[in-house]
């Protein structure tokens, strides 16, 4: 297995009304929320990301995968859950010549991907990988495997190790005590599988996953 470091420190504090969530969630937005349409990306707060849009946040993120992974031009790189593809942008104009590519399954989010992303954003789940063995120096998933039950998430993981050549990193949904697992049960829209951190790394064991990682925490 390989390392937990967090490569997207420099990212700001999301913003989140705990309370107004709690009141308002309901198995009707759950449901909406899970169709990862207009809703879920641009509808309201409480659908999801109460809108997606690009504001340069992810290029701190960009130089620092590509740092941390000693990436280099004609390096491939796949994003695994790009949503509207910013990242697999910001990671090609930081190391000019890099060739990167996003994955996601929702339509929507495709349609209005960054336009510098175009045509490289393809439809499909983590599970079900449209590449071929070894198609990448570096295959990145950030909260997104953890949307899927816990034997898909299983196969997605090994999805992650059969299409790179060597690197991997993801980020999934975690909590270190009961307070933290309220509060992210009180926040969570669509997420099928979450755990404690050695919950998560036994997943990791059982599917042979041996890239990095790290926990997204609500707190």
């Amino acid at each position: 297995m390989g390392n937990q470091i967090n490569l997207l420190s420099s990212l700001p504090k999301s913003k989140r009304n705990l309370s107004n969530r709690t009141v308002k969630k309901s198995l009707e937005i759950i449901k909406i929320s899970k169709q990862y349409g207009k809703m879920y990306f641009d509808g309201p707060r409480e659908y999801g990301y109460g809108g997606y849009k690009y504001d340069g946040r992810w290029v701190s993120v960009a130089r620092d995968i590509i740092k941390y992974y000693g990436l280099k031009k004609k390096d491939r790189v796949l994003d695994i859950g790009c949503a509207k593809g910013f990242l697999v942008n910001d990671l090609m104009n930081v190391l000019p010549g890099l060739e990167v590519f996003g994955l996601d399954v929702s339509d929507y989010a495709i349609k209005n991907s960054h336009p510098e992303v175009i045509g490289r954003i393809h439809k499909g789940s983590a599970d079900h990988l449209p590449f071929s063995n070894n198609s990448f120096d570096l295959v990145i998933s950030l909260d997104t495997i953890h949307n899927l039950t816990k034997n898909r998430v299983i196969v997605a993981l090994q999805e992650i190790q059969r299409v790179t050549k060597k690197n991997s990193f993801i980020r999934v949904d975690s909590y270190r005590n009961e307070k933290e697992k309220k509060v992210f049960e009180d926040w969570v829209l669509t997420a099928e599988c979450h755990d404690y951190p050695n919950g998560w790394l036994e997943i990791f064991k059982q599917a042979g996953y041996k890239g990095d990682y790290y926990w997204t925490i609500i707190n």
